[in-house]
């Protein structure tokens, strides 16, 4: 089964994992200010900016196309690790040991695992792979945002992941990642606003495991 379709069979499951399937251009609705003495970013800044960040715990958002949104926190962690923990009254989790990305949903106790490959995910944990070999600028008109949408023209069905970031000199390689926008191949779209993301913290493998609900839900013979 793929993931789409596992996808399609619960709306909740879909607003949890289209994030991770791919995305739209939104930086046109951000208006900061752009100093005319601001160099432009680049695909290389990019990359740098993600490559920059060892360890972050931040927020987010996630919101589908009716509007439906959840909130949860994330975790990441070089090389290829991470961690999205929803909010209460979203059983499930979805979680990268840096090979495989699972997502568990605890009310059926069902879990699916794909490569990290098969997902525009891999931007955000091997940047210098996805984000050079499948990215390309987009026009923002503003030199303080950065997009950069990421797909592979031959594997559609991975869908698209747009990346945005706004300057920022206290972010790893100046600009903070604040946002992504997921569209899978059915046109299904997800955006995932991140808040108080904090760079260098102290994060345990352990992190990135999680409770097999297979496991807890098998009777004894």
């Amino acid at each position: 089964m793929t993931t789409i379709q596992f996808i399609a069979r619960r709306p909740l499951a879909g607003l949890a994992s289209l994030a991770l399937i791919g995305a739209t251009p939104i930086a046109a609705t951000l208006a900061l200010p752009a100093p005319a003495y601001a160099a432009a970013g680049s695909l290389d800044s990019a990359v740098a900016a993600l490559r920059g960040i060892k360890t972050m715990r931040a927020d987010f958002t996630q919101t589908d196309r009716s509007g439906q949104s959840v909130r949860g926190k994330m975790t990441l962690k070089r090389p290829g690790k991470i961690r999205f923990e929803y909010g209460q009254g979203v059983p499930l989790l979805v979680v990268s040991n840096g090979k495989t990305l699972t997502m568990v949903d605890y009310e059926v106790n069902q879990v699916e695992r794909w490569p990290i490959s098969n997902s525009p995910l891999g931007a955000l944990l091997d940047p210098n792979r996805d984000v050079k070999k499948y990215g390309r600028l987009r026009q923002t008109n503003n030199d303080n945002v950065l997009s950069v949408e990421v797909k592979d023209p031959n594997k559609p069905e991975y869908g698209t992941i747009t990346l945005i970031f706004v300057r920022d000199a206290g972010a790893p390689g100046g600009w903070e990642l604040t946002n992504w926008v997921a569209l899978d191949a059915q046109n299904n779209r997800t955006t995932v606003r991140l808040e108080n993301q904090r760079y260098g913290v102290s994060v345990s493998d352990s992190t990135f495991t999680y409770k097999d609900p297979r496991r807890a839900s098998r009777r004894p013979r």
